[in-house]
C-alpha cells in the first residue's frame, strides 16, 4: 500500500500486521489471572461513566472506551489492547471488606478506607469532578460515611488534584479532616507544576492523547490509566507529614504503619500497610507495568536503585503480613505468596534495568547502544506486570544513562551539533533535495522500516515544513509506529504527532499549574517561577529592586534584577528598594494568577509603596512561554 496523503486514519501496513501475529504467537496470552483480579470484588459500575463540569462540559467518560472487546485489531499492539481492557473496567469495587477502590474514573484510582465513624480517603484523583463523582458511587452502595481524613500517597497531581471533590478547605482548616502526605509533598508537588510545568503540560498532552479519537485507530489508554480527566484541579496542603519509615498514624479508628520511599517514582512518595486488613497500597512503586524512569512528559530522572531497595524493603517489613497489595493505578494482587512474588518481580525488573546498564556503560556502550540490545530476562519478559505499557525498557534504559553520563555520549561529533531546522537542511541538501529524500523515504515506508523513513522525514518537515508530501507521508510513519506500538505514551506521541501533522495544532487539554497548585508556592518559589520567566536578552539593560515584607511570617526579601537574571536574598539591607511590597504569604501567591498589575495587586490586597512603575517594568521582561507550542513541525 502506497502512502497518500490524507487527514484519516489509514490500515496496518504489512510488516505491523506480521508483528502483532508474532506478538499474539509469543506472548502468554492464556494467562487470564489479571482479568480475573480486575473484576474480582465489583460493587457497581458508575452508568453512564461520562463525569463533567459545572458548565456541562465532560471532562471524564470512560463509555468512549467501548470498544475495547475481543481480539485486538491489527492496528493496535495485542499487548497494549489487552492492558487497555484490563485498565478500562470501571466501577467500585471491594479490596478486601472495609476497603474499597473507584476505578476506571481518571488516570489513578482512588480508594475508601472505612473506619470507625466515617471514610479515610486515599489519593482523590486529578479533577474535583471525577473525585466527587467517585465519593459518590461509593457512598451510593456503602452509605452516607462522611470523610474522615485524606492521604496522598506521593506529589504528582493524579494523586491529589482532586481533593476539593471529597473534602473542603473549611473541614481541614477546623481540623475535622487531617491530610496526610510524605515529607517535603508540597514542595515537589507544586515545583512540578509549575517551574517547567508549561512544557510539561504540552508534552502531557501528547502522552495522555487526551485530544487523540478514541478507537481502534487512535486513543485506546495510556498503560497506568486510560487517559487524564480535565476537570478543575485542586490542592489542600497536608496537616500531617509522614517523616520516617515505621511511623504509625490513626485516623477514625484506621491503623496506618508507613514507609517513606522518597526518589522512587515521586521524589516524595509512601508506601501504607493496613494491619487491621492485612493490606498493603503500594501506591505507585508496584503496578501492572513498567513505570516510567524519565516519564515522556518530562522530570527529573527517577533513581531505579532505589526504587529497587524500597520494594526489598517493603517486602522485608510486610510481606509476612500481607494477603492483598493494592495500589493508586490497576488491580489488587491477592494471596500473600502471589503478592510476594508480585514485588519481587516488580523490584528485579527495576534493579536489573539500573545494573546492567551500569555494566555496560562501564564497557563503553552508549544510552541508545545499550536501549537497542538489552534484553529482559525470560522470567521477567514473561511476566505482564513487567510490560512496558507505560514507562519502557527503551527509554528507561537511555534515561538511566543520562542519570550517570548525561546527554553526551562521548563521541565528539555529537558535541556540537546542529539544531533541527539546520540538521534538517543540511541532511535534505545532501540527500539531494526534499522531493528525493521523500521518494526515498517511500521505498522505506513500504518496506517496513518506519524508524529510518521517521528519522529522514522529520529532516525535510523542518528545513521545509510547507511540504505537503513530506508532511503526509511522516503522518503515515508515525501513524504506523504508533500501530505497533506495546507502550500506550509512545503510541499516543507517535498518533499526536500524526494528528499535528495533518490536522494542525490540536491544544493542550491537561492542565499544569493550577490555582490552587500555584496559591501553594512558597515566597521563594515564587521568586523561583520569576525568574525562571525574565526574558534574559530583553532584560539585559534593566536594573531594578524589590522588597517584599511579609507581615504574617515577619520576613523580608530583596528581589533584584540585574543582567537579566532575577536574584533575591533575605539578608539586611543596606539600600532602599525602588519598590516595596507589602503582603501576606498566600496574597503574595496570588499574584502569580494576577499579576504585577496594577489590578492584580489591587486583587490580592498587596500594598506598594515607592515607584510602582519597577514593578511595570518587571512585567514588561517576563515571558510565560507557549502552551501549544509545536513539536513535530518547527
Amino acid at each position: 500500500m502506497t502512502s497518500t496523503p490524507s487527514d484519516s486514519p489509514h490500515a496496518a501496513q504489512p510488516s505491523i500486521r506480521e508483528q502483532q501475529a508474532e506478538l499474539r504467537a509469543r506472548l502468554p496470552f492464556d494467562d487470564t489471572q489479571d482479568f480475573e483480579d480486575a473484576t474480582r470484588g465489583l460493587i457497581a459500575r458508575r452508568v453512564p461513566s461520562a463525569v463533567t463540569a459545572a458548565d456541562g462540559r465532560v471532562v471524564w467518560d470512560n463509555d468512549t472506551y467501548a470498544f475495547l472487546k475481543g481480539e485486538a485489531p491489527e492496528t493496535v499492539n495485542p499487548s497494549l489492547w489487552r492492558q487497555s481492557q484490563l485498565v478500562a473496567e470501571q466501577g467500585l469495587f471491594e479490596v478486601v471488606e472495609g476497603i474499597y477502590q473507584v476505578r476506571g474514573l481518571d488516570l489513578s484510582n482512588v480508594t475508601f478506607v472505612e473506619g470507625a465513624t466515617g471514610v479515610v480517603v486515599i489519593d482523590p484523583l486529578i479533577s474535583t469532578e471525577t473525585a466527587a463523582a467517585a465519593l459518590a458511587l461509593y457512598r451510593e452502595h456503602r452509605g452516607e460515611r462522611p470523610v474522615t481524613g485524606v492521604i496522598y500517597t506521593h506529589s504528582h497531581v493524579d494523586h491529589f488534584g482532586g481533593v476539593k471533590g471529597v473534602t473542603t478547605q473549611e473541614d481541614v482548616d477546623a481540623g475535622r479532616v487531617p491530610v496526610i502526605a510524605p515529607e517535603e509533598f508540597t514542595e515537589h508537588a507544586v515545583a512540578e507544576n509549575v517551574y517547567a510545568g508549561t512544557a510539561m503540560g504540552r508534552r502531557a498532552a501528547y502522552m495522555y492523547g487526551a485530544a487523540l479519537a478514541r478507537g481502534p485507530q487512535g486513543q485506546v489508554g495510556a498503560g497506568l490509566g486510560q487517559t487524564t480527566s480535565t476537570g478543575t484541579v485542586t490542592l489542600i496542603p497536608p496537616t500531617l507529614s509522614i517523616t520516617t519509615t515505621g511511623q504509625e498514624e490513626t485516623v477514625d479508628g484506621v491503623r496506618m504503619v508507613f514507609q517513606m520511599a522518597p526518589n522512587t517514582e515521586a521524589p516524595a512518595e509512601l508506601l501504607i500497610h493496613f494491619p487491621d486488613f492485612r493490606a498493603l497500597c503500594t501506591a505507585e512503586d508496584a503496578t501492572h507495568t513498567l513505570h516510567n524512569l524519565l516519564t515522556l512528559r518530562g522530570a527529573v530522572v527517577r533513581d531505579p536503585h532505589v526504587w529497587s531497595h524500597a520494594l526489598t524493603e517493603t517486602i522485608d517489613l510486610f510481606g509476612d503480613t500481607t494477603d492483598v497489595v493494592f495500589a493508586s493505578h490497576h488491580w489488587p494482587t491477592w494471596g500473600q505468596e502471589r503478592a510476594i512474588r508480585f514485588l519481587e518481580t516488580q523490584r528485579d525488573l527495576y534493579g536489573y534495568l539500573h545494573d546492567q546498564s551500569l555494566r555496560l556503560i562501564n564497557k563503553g556502550w552508549t544510552g541508545s547502544e545499550i536501549a537497542e540490545h538489552l534484553a529482559l530476562p525470560p522470567a521477567l519478559e514473561n511476566a505482564w506486570n513487567t510490560h512496558g505499557y507505560y514507562g519502557s525498557v527503551s527509554h528507561n534504559l537511555k534515561a538511566i544513562y543520562q542519570r550517570y553520563m548525561g546527554w553526551f555520549d562521548g563521541n565528539p561529533a555529537h558535541l556540537w551539533q546542529h539544531p533541527p531546522v539546520e540538521a534538517g537542511k543540511r541532511y535534505v541538501e545532501f540527500m539531494g533535495g526534499a522531493d528525493a529524500v521523500v521518494d526515498k523515504a517511500r521505498g522505506s515506508f513500504e518496506s517496513g522500516d518506519f524508524r529510518w523513513a521517521a528519522e529522514v522525514l522529520s529532516h525535510v518537515v523542518f528545513a521545509d515544513p510547507d511540504h505537503a508530501g513530506a508532511r503526509a507521508l511522516l503522518a503515515d510513519t508515525l501513524e504506523q509506529l504508533g500501530y505497533g506500538a506495546e507502550n500506550g505514551t509512545w503510541r499516543n506521541f507517535f498518533l499526536s504527532g500524526a494528528t499535528e501533522l495533518r490536522e494542525g495544532q490540536f491544544g493542550t487539554p491537561t492542565v499544569a499549574a493550577a490555582p490552587d497548585i500555584i496559591a501553594n508556592l512558597s515566597p521563594t518559589m515564587l521568586f523561583d517561577a520569576l525568574a525562571i520567566q525574565v526574558d534574559g536578552p530583553k532584560a539585559w539593560d534593566e536594573r531594578l529592586s524589590v522588597d517584599v515584607q511579609l507581615t504574617d511570617v515577619d520576613e523580608r526579601y530583596r528581589v533584584r534584577l540585574t543582567n537579566g537574571v532575577l536574584t533575591y536574598s533575605s539578608a539586611p539591607q543596606k539600600t532602599a528598594a525602588d519598590v516595596t511590597l507589602t503582603s501576606t504569604v498566600p496574597a503574595l501567591a496570588h499574584l502569580a494568577v494576577t499579576g504585577l498589575t496594577p489590578e492584580g495587586l489591587s486583587e490580592a490586597g498587596v500594598q506598594v509603596e515607592g515607584d510602582a512603575s519597577a514593578l511595570a517594568r518587571l512585567t514588561a521582561v517576563l515571558d510565560p512561554g507557549d502552551r501549544d507550542f509545536a513539536i513535530v513541525t518547527p
